[in-house]
């Protein structure tokens, strides 16, 4: 049991990505560390160990090897073009954009590759926009693989805080869960919580909050970096934005029940303030995992641009809502239809080609660094874990005719809303959009534009065909559901990490970063992400407030 009276130079509530990036930062500048989180040391990394490692670079060797130009200015470009910056208070958030992109194009290649992160040579194209050219969107590709996935990018900062923590630099507290910043004269001086009782649960599943004493901490600083409110769906419907409609009335979990944003309202208790609560991001292709590890448990299908996409009554989905092109925009469309799931309709040759799946248990050849794994994504077939849901999820319909898929999709949904003569009209004309190299249909377009680029035509877009040919069943459909996500906003920084008050000051002694931050400044994504930044939003927004922190002691 920790002492009441114990000191420390600085304490981090969180040992997330962010929190592990703050902590070996304070520590490589020779600050005494305590590391608190709630879970047990198993699930060390947090939500990061459960991606698919997604970081966003600008003018990578990666991007230049396949063919891609960027630039500082264009990423900048589209950032702004994304976020929608439009409140007094996206002040803060506005610079640390510029500040990431920055970083984005600059240090944060070298920096990582020094410390042994590695990337997969395909550099992958997520929201691509279909808008002009200074809207919402990925002008170019630049969704980099960690080579290891989320693991991956967690390996080099817990190496580091590790090899602190054997140099007495920094303690690592589990089962610690924070319940109040003890406040001083105005200023932030240390923490108090409960000890909960030992868990051996694997990663990811609850853990349970039997309390089994009381801790009290004391330091000179306290770096927040505690995550979102994803797994709580209930502090999502509450925070849900007017813009994009009703609340689903069900939803998937993208994350694990602990991020369950309590830091958020426990710091804004001690004087800090919380801005943009109502902007976040959640998935709109969430299906229910067949082999869950935590409650509610959703994956996400990171599609291909092919499959057609049509609402819960069979109608297609208006442009530019394709697959991976604008995830809130075309969540906006759902949440406005009057139902809160959708369907892809496909063939065996799109899935084959273009579906794969968010996480980093999802993709053993990457995560495992598998080679000869790896090399099965270019042969005939889908992947092991897309076939496995296939066969097994609840989600999942396969037919060799349109008229029984279309009963097996009715039989999945169960509400009679899905209408068999929209859907065969959609999907005849569509096809009919096929026969020539000529079209109206954007997202035809889309598809032969997308295999202009080498990454996408080698392994990620399916050659144009027609969804009812024969040859390239059978058919597939697939329920599409709201999966929660992140958090895109949270507690008010400046450029410094130091968490501000509601007068623009800096509340002295507390700092925060990662996801409770809103991956910097309280919202540096805006309204929309460009995909690939939480990851490195938390290493950069961590790096931050460790060094910052470190600083000022």
């Amino acid at each position: 049991m920790s002492s009441a009276a114990e000191q420390a130079d600085v304490i981090v509530v969180g040992a997330g990505l962010a929190g592990l990036a703050a902590a070996a930062e304070l520590a490589d500048a020779g600050k005494h560390v305590v590391l608190l989180d709630q879970e047990p040391e198993q699930s060390l990394g947090g939500q990061a160990f459960w991606s698919f490692g997604g970081l966003f670079f600008v003018d990578s060797p990666e991007q230049r090897r396949m063919g891609v130009r960027d630039s500082r200015e264009l990423a900048l470009q589209d950032w702004m073009g994304t976020a929608g910056f439009d409140r007094p208070e996206d002040a803060w958030p506005r610079r640390w954009a510029e500040a990431y992109v920055d970083f984005a194009a600059g240090e944060k290649y070298s920096w990582l590759r020094r410390m042994g992160l590695r990337l997969f040579p395909v550099v992958g194209w997520a929201e691509r926009g279909g808008y002009l050219a200074d809207g919402h969107g990925n002008s170019v590709p630049r969704f980099h693989i960690t080579w290891g996935t989320g693991p991956g990018v967690l390996a080099p900062f817990e190496r580091r805080v590790r090899a602190a923590a054997d140099r007495g630099l920094v303690s690592l507290r589990f089962r610690h869960r924070v319940d109040e910043l003890v406040v001083t004269g105005g200023a932030v001086t240390g923490v108090r919580g409960t000890l909960l009782a030992p868990s051996g649960v694997e990663r990811g599943r609850a853990s349970g909050r039997e309390a089994a004493g009381e801790f009290e901490l004391s330091a000179q600083a306290v770096v927040v970096t505690s995550g979102g409110i994803g797994a709580d769906h209930d502090l999502v419907r509450r925070n849900w934005p007017e813009r994009l409609g009703t609340p689903p009335a069900h939803m998937l979990s993208g994350v694990p029940e602990h991020v369950d944003g309590r830091m958020l309202g426990i710091t804004e208790r001690a004087g800090g303030r919380i801005i943009n609560p109502d902007r976040m991001w959640h998935y709109t292709e969430g299906i229910q995992n067949w082999d869950p590890i935590w409650s509610r448990h959703g994956i996400r299908i990171l599609p291909g641009p092919s499959s057609l996409w049509l609402d819960a009554t069979g109608k297609r989905l208006p442009a530019p809502y394709f697959p991976g092109f604008d995830t809130l925009g075309t969540l906006d469309h759902i949440m406005k239809s009057g139902h809160d799931y959708t369907w892809f309709v496909l063939s065996q040759k799109i899935i084959e080609k273009e579906f794969a799946l968010s996480g980093s248990e999802q993709n053993p050849d990457l995560t495992g660094k598998d080679v000869r794994l790896l090399l099965k994504r270019v042969l005939p077939g889908a992947p092991g874990p897309v076939e496995a849901f296939k066969e097994n999820g609840v989600d999942f319909a396969v037919a060799d005719r349109l008229p029984a898929l279309i009963a097996r999709m009715r039989e999945i949904a169960g509400d009679g809303a899905l209408d068999a003569d929209t859907v065969t009209r959609e999907v005849v004309a569509r096809d009919r959009e096929m026969v020539n190299t000529f079209t109206k249909d954007l997202q035809v377009t889309a598809i032969r534009g997308a295999r202009n680029y080498r990454g996408d035509r080698l392994i990620r877009v399916a050659s144009p065909h027609q969804v009812l040919d024969p040859k390239a069943g059978p058919l597939i459909a697939v329920r599409l559901r709201i999966l929660t996500r992140k958090t895109l906003g949270g507690l008010h920084t400046d450029l410094d990490a130091r968490v501000l008050r509601a007068d623009g000051t800096p509340l002295p002694g507390v700092y925060a970063a990662g996801e409770v931050a809103g991956f910097g400044g309280g919202g540096v994504h805006g309204y929309r992400a460009l995909e690939g930044t939480f990851l490195g939003g938390c290493l950069f927004s961590g790096r931050t407030a460790g060094r910052a922190a470190a600083a000022a002691l």
